[in-house]
């Protein structure tokens, strides 16, 4: 294998790139993004790895969830805020009703760049290049909009210190205190079974640690029940940013790519050959590989050995993403070939990708009885393995939108034009996002229960 260095990517075959037509001025805006503090800290990504090696081991569960697209003009304190509120709901159903610990990584803080299955869009017959995330261009149908902008990832970069800040500011300064579980929840779901059900746990919790208090375990002396950390990912795409952000750790002397704790290869940028996979086999982040219905186990375990070579526990988290048809026939083949070959690795679900479909009424949205299928057959899978399901990966936000189908509000189809905001793919609402979290909270459980006996 080559050497690596943090540019050396650039001699590889790279997909998904836009092309920049002023090259001086991506040069200046890298040197600039070159010398930006870092996002996050070395630290911080090896604090997040080892809590993944207990996910590894089957003695926690990964909660991934975020955007499908971050965007400049839907960033808010208020959006951010009930991104983290959802995400701490449904981290605190999962830990209580599914007995067990949870690592909370978000997709936000830097999932801006999104892959595209063509290069162009065609719309009323006029055929534009296709809007690749707020990083790169604009999402309004004009010649002008659509053309990359290096500026962007400077503005992009902002936004994520902004919301970094935010989220550590919300993680210790008392939005996590577990006192507060009951203010946690949205306005609306508030109201119905899905926000009595939340209700009745958080009066459950809210009694445990009345009873702790009273034993003298207190937020004082246990700084677990007041805190949190919620660390960051994106899918790593463009690969300009990424290079840019990489910095090398004056303790260790290794490599980290300091836009996010965790990175991840989209399914079609994961060629073994190609530019993104040289590049993250070399920072010392822990990383995602996403897994569609075309990954073979030769190309899986061909990927393992590449990015993992030294088998680390909680370096590498497998994203399967078959749609509920496929998972229970494609998915038993990589994860045989994966435990014969005696790999470490994290799997886990991301059930939103392989279930979207087109309406009647045009609309790109997935059904939520699809998502939950997908889900339960993850799991089936594992059981009938006798592996660990490591963690879900989730297309979700804190909004009361209109973008997936299904669910306890039981939106339609004709629902959707009330409230579809997204940029790009559609999204579970926080309600139907916490309604999958109860579904998820038995099936883990026993999940769990089983390991523990297999073991």
């Amino acid at each position: 294998m080559s050497k690596w260095t943090r540019t050396s990517w650039r001699n590889f075959n790279i997909k998904q790139q836009p092309t920049y037509n002023d090259i001086n001025k991506l040069n200046e805006v890298e040197k600039e993004l070159n010398n930006f503090p870092p996002l996050v800290f070395a630290g911080e990504v090896r604090k997040l790895k080892e809590e993944l090696s207990k996910v590894n081991r089957g003695e926690a569960f990964l909660l991934q969830g975020g955007d499908c697209a971050e965007s400049f003009s839907e960033f808010n304190a208020d959006n951010i805020r009930d991104m983290f509120k959802v995400m701490m709901q449904m981290a605190v159903v999962l830990t209580f009703a599914g007995g067990c610990p949870i690592v909370k990584v978000g997709r936000l803080a830097g999932q801006f760049a999104k892959p595209r299955s063509s290069d162009f869009e065609e719309f009323n017959g006029v055929s534009l290049p296709s809007y690749r995330g707020d990083i790169i261009n604009d999402n309004d149908f004009t010649e002008s909009s659509r053309i990359p902008d290096p500026d962007r990832m400077v503005k992009a970069y902002n936004q994520s210190s902004a919301t970094m800040n935010l989220l550590r500011a919300f993680a210790r300064g008392g939005l996590a205190d577990l006192h507060k579980v009951h203010k946690w929840n949205l306005d609306f779901i508030k109201d119905g079974s899905l926000g009595e059900k939340y209700q009745n746990l958080a009066d459950k919790i809210t009694e445990t640690l009345d009873f702790m208090e009273a034993c003298g375990i207190t937020s004082v002396n246990t700084p677990t029940i007041n805190e949190t950390t919620l660390y960051t990912s994106h899918e790593a795409l463009l690969m300009n940013y990424e290079e840019a952000l990489t910095r090398e750790d004056s303790l260790t002397g290794g490599w980290y790519d300091c836009s996010a704790h965790m990175l991840w290869i989209g399914d079609r940028t994961r060629d073994v050959n190609d530019a993104h996979v040289e590049f993250l086999r070399g920072v010392k982040n822990p990383i995602g590989i996403k897994a569609g219905p075309t990954m073979t186990p030769e190309n899986l375990l061909e990927l393992i050995e590449k990015v993992n070579p030294e088998n680390e526990e909680g370096r590498l988290n497998i994203i399967v993403r078959m749609g509920a048809q496929k998972i229970e026939e494609e998915f038993p083949k990589l994860l045989r070939a994966v435990k014969a070959a005696g790999k470490n690795v994290i799997w886990s679900i991301d059930p939103m990708h392989g279930n979207t479909i087109k309406t009647s009424n045009n609309y790109k949205t997935r059904d939520f009885e699809e998502v939950l299928r997908e889900v339960k057959g993850f799991f089936k899978v594992h059981k009938e393995e006798g592996t660990f399901p490591g963690g879900v990966h989730l297309e979700m936000t804190g909004q009361d939108v209109t973008e997936c189908i299904g669910g306890s509000g039981d939106i339609t189809e004709k629902d959707l034009e009330a409230r579809y905001h997204t940029h790009c793919d559609p999204r579970l609402n926080a309600d139907q996002a916490l309604e999958l979290a109860f579904l998820i909270a038995e099936s883990l459980k026993e999940a769990r229960n089983n390991h523990r006996e297999d073991r």
